[in-house]
């Protein structure tokens, strides 16, 4: 796995029923920062961004499945996934884009339910799956506990256009595809406001954490 980070194995507890806790948040709110501030300190970060790419790669069923939903132009001429001729058909086209998701949600789920299940063996203390869509998907009903990570629009977007070089239309557009923070805020046991300085996002990272260890040694 990407962004992850190993942890001892504790013979007090049995791996096999560890909790599995959710980290989600808005384009360019910081959460990725948060991810990887987490598997610094121990916690296995199963990423579904990572696990997206990885689903789709040539061989792999899902592409298979893409390419007869959306036809050979999907594809590069050497056989890989084509993301931005993919990305013209189905943005702005909600049915285009449920098609998608159709085919890529159940292949990540499988993909994380592996990946969980071998952080489990493994013996992983603090297992966060870091999923971008979790209020939009009504999964967060599955985890232990859900923290988000979030700022204000105009932060976002400055960020997106200054760090990211995109546009500012196509920087609303982003956060306009996605649910509104007061949707994932409903989801979440912890909000982390992220307006500061990195410091300042690693001392909440650092803070969760710590909540996530002691509930994870219940």
């Amino acid at each position: 796995m990407d962004e992850t980070a190993s942890a001892m194995p504790d013979p007090a507890h049995d791996s096999s029923d560890r909790p599995v806790f959710a980290l989600t948040g808005g384009i360019a709110a910081g959460k990725s920062a948060v991810a990887a501030r987490l598997a610094e300190r121990g916690a296995v970060v199963v990423d579904s961004d990572v696990l997206a790419r990885r689903v789709v790669e040539p061989g792999q069923p899902a592409l298979a499945e893409v390419a007869e939903a959306f036809g050979p132009g999907v594809l590069e001429a050497d056989g890989t996934l084509d993301r931005a001729a993919l990305g013209a058909l189905v943005f702005g086209d909600d049915d285009a884009r449920a098609r998608l998701n159709a085919i890529l949600h159940p292949a990540i789920r499988a993909a994380a339910a592996d990946a969980v299940e071998a952080a489990r063996r493994a013996g992983a203390r603090v297992i966060v799956q870091d999923i971008p869509l979790l209020a939009e998907t009504g999964r967060a009903g599955e985890f232990a506990f859900v923290a988000t990570v979030e700022a204000d629009d105009e932060t976002r977007i400055e960020r997106m256009v200054t760090r990211r070089g995109m546009t500012r239309e196509a920087a609303e557009a982003r956060i306009a595809a996605q649910a509104t923070r007061a949707e994932r805020e409903a989801v979440a046991d912890l909000v982390i406001e992220n307006e500061g300085s990195l410091e300042d996002l690693h001392r909440a990272a650092d803070e969760l954490w710590e909540t996530l260890e002691g509930l994870a040694a219940r």
